[in-house]
């Protein structure tokens, strides 16, 4: 008899983890405190076995699920076969298999047959975690000590009873613990909700069956994903992408990758990549494995799963001391937007050639300003994260980039929080939120448009910004026009500042008023065979 799970059950298990991950989902937009995680949406969900792979995610934030694997490989290193049902673990620490400070994540187990099959994971972006900075993101952090609490792998839960000690020292070390709080009960929520709705899978099929469904599962994605490779043509390609500074006076720095594709599997060498900065724009190893992998990702069919089956057909070389692969204390904060946007920029310009039909134009960079301050309203300090303006997505052979979608590392999703809710909640008032005309780069198909935000802060306040693409525009691919860059300004009655895309400790006086040009998405191929009745319609609606 074959061994073989007959094709409909297969789905069924399939889609029966798709659905759990949304659902995590869904429970941790309802009950999330900070607008960060209920308006804007920044966390992710996924599902991942005791071997460390990665089963199935949600379409929340590339750039978390990727590393994800590498949290519980810290996690399984760390506590072993110490592991109850009813615990819960901790860790946000990007040397422990995190990406940044500010993104927690939390693990559930999951047990069947008396076996401990899976892992829930939950990993979300706190308002605060402490350290020299509202937010988490310091520019002038030179070591990761002055970016926050770092959390190695902990129990927060043991045997189904919570160690309010943990949170109590943790909650202590944040400056918003209302609001920590509540989001942590969220992310612990969600996890245990998603351990809940596997064990109903279990109950329905035996653990055998759902262990042998999952093999299945993966070794499917790899044969799709497989077969797509083997169809570039053979041989190394390169392409380089640059950020615009480091914040210490360093700019056009360098990630260089060269890509290997050989018989259906790619290998990335990242090694000549520029050293490590002193600055938060380094990368550590799990990030960088997750900006490649969403690069793999954004090249292969939608409808395949994208799971450890893609992702094994990966290898990845890196060298210690770069700015892709920092020894460890380096400041890491911007890593998940910067530069990993720019390592996911560098394959894709390196395999436009080999694979011109499956790359698009650049999605834009990521240009962030935090505000804090006293809300009037309620008397309590506030942070603020801008989400708003969000930027533009890249072309592709399909057509038009989609206008404010967002960046490289969240491809949408991200969401720009209600202007409304911002206004009623923080001490903010919105001029002006639509699209920038003239921003997507020129192609046949043309990069989608950044926004034009006019925003004004009504109390005294102190901004930081973290970012990038003031200097350096989405590219163009196959011949596209890139992307106009970021162009953020603040006006006083001191005058107009343009603002650096890495500042600490910017003085806000109350109603300055902020203008904000986010950068549009790049164009794909050559502009001059873009249709002419594309070219109308674009000046019929202003957007040129």
């Amino acid at each position: 008899m074959s061994d073989q799970i007959d094709p409909i059950t297969r789905s069924v298990i399939q889609h029966r983890m798709s659905a759990i991950v949304e659902e995590m989902g869904e429970a941790m937009l309802r009950t999330a405190y900070s607008q960060i995680l209920n308006s804007s949406r920044d966390f992710s969900m996924g599902i991942v076995d005791r071997q460390c792979r990665l089963i199935a995610q949600a379409d929340h934030i590339p750039v978390h699920v990727g590393a994800l694997p590498a949290a519980v490989r810290a996690l399984e290193a760390r506590f072993g076969d110490d592991v109850h049902e009813g615990d819960v673990f901790v860790l946000n620490d990007p040397y422990h298999g995190g990406s940044h400070l500010p993104d927690v994540t939390v693990f559930v187990p999951v047990f069947a047959g008396g076996e401990r099959r899976l892992w829930t994971v939950v990993r979300a972006h706190v308002g605060d975690i402490g350290g020299a900075t509202h937010g988490g993101y310091n520019p002038d952090a030179r070591e990761i000590y002055h970016e926050g609490l770092r959390l190695p792998p902990l129990k927060l839960a043991e045997k189904g009873v919570m160690r309010e000690d943990v949170i109590e020292m943790i909650a202590l070390n944040v400056r918003l613990p209302r609001e920590f709080r509540g989001d942590l009960d969220a992310i612990i929520g969600a996890g245990r909700l998603g351990r809940r709705s596997l064990d109903r899978l279990y109950g329905e099929f035996s653990a055998d069956l759902v262990d042998r469904a999952i093999e299945e599962i993966l070794d499917g994605a790899e044969a799709r994903t497989r077969a797509i490779i083997e169809g570039w043509p053979d041989g190394v390609y390169e392409g380089t992408a640059y950020l615009d500074d480091d914040g210490r006076g360093r700019q056009d720095v360098a990630i260089r990758a060269a890509v290997t594709v050989d018989g259906g599997r790619i290998a990335v060498d990242l090694t000549r990549s520029d050293p490590q900065s002193e600055s938060f724009v380094n990368s550590p190893h799990a990030n960088t494995q997750a900006a490649v992998s969403m690069a793999l990702a954004y090249l292969i069919d939608a409808d395949i799963p994208k799971n450890d089956g893609v992702f094994r057909l990966i290898d990845i070389t890196t060298k210690k001391g770069t700015i892709v692969d920092p020894e460890e204390g380096a400041p890491v904060t911007l890593s998940t937007t910067h530069p990993s946007n720019e390592i996911v920029e560098a394959m894709v310009r390196a395999l436009q050639t080999a694979c011109p039909q499956r790359c698009m134009g650049g999605w834009s960079r990521r240009f962030r300003i935090s505000f804090t301050g006293q809300n009037p309203r309620n008397g309590r300090p506030f942070i603020w994260h801008m989400f708003h303006a969000r930027p533009g997505g890249g072309a592709s052979p399909a057509g038009d980039g989609w206008s404010g979608a967002g960046e490289w590392h969240t491809v949408g999703g991200i969401k720009f929080g209600s202007v409304e809710v911002s206004e009623a909640r923080f001490p903010l008032f919105f001029d002006r939120h639509e699209f920038r005309p003239g921003s997507g780069g020129d192609g046949t198909y043309r990069g989608g448009l950044g926004g034009e935000l006019d925003l004004r802060i009504e109390v005294p306040a102190y901004a930081h910004t973290a970012g990038e693409g003031a200097r350096h525009g989405s590219a163009g691919i196959a011949g596209g026009r890139d992307g106009k860059p970021h162009d953020y300004r603040m006006v006083t009655d001191e005058g107009e500042t343009r603002l650096a895309t890495k500042q600490f400790g910017i003085s806000v006086p109350e109603g300055a008023h902020f203008r904000v040009r986010s950068a549009g998405g790049g164009g794909w191929g050559d502009p001059a065979n873009r249709r002419a009745e594309d070219r109308k319609r674009d000046e019929d609606r202003e957007i040129i």
